[in-house]
């Protein structure tokens, strides 16, 4: 199972990531940069350079929207203050947390 999930093996391809999807419901199972949640690629390949900055990178989508959706408090998430430019992103990451609603007590399937 894990080599086909890593795409190895005669005619697997990228099989485990094509056939299987992940529902987020509380975002306490997802990790939010390495698992694909929303879109078709991981946030860490859609965002590289946050994802290079982030301090937790196995912080799960419930921790993220806290950290990162959170108007204050964002100096703890990253390794250094951001540029301009990195802030733009962040800006981006926020509203696809924005536009995340979490169901309490409802696990991620």
């Amino acid at each position: 199972m894990c080599r086909i999930r890593e795409g190895l093996g005669e005619g697997a391809g990228r099989w485990f990531d094509n056939n299987i999807s992940r529902v987020v419901e509380d975002g306490n199972d997802t990790f939010f940069w390495e698992d694909i949640w929303v879109g078709e690629v991981p946030l860490k390949l859609k965002f590289p350079r946050l994802y290079e900055l982030a301090l937790n990178k196995k912080c799960s989508v419930a921790e993220a929207k806290r950290d990162i959706g959170a108007v204050g408090g964002r100096e703890r998430v990253w390794r250094r203050h951001l540029f301009a430019w990195e802030e733009e992103s962040v800006m981006e990451c926020s509203i696809l947390l924005y536009n995340t609603v979490l169901q309490d007590n409802v696990h991620d399937a």
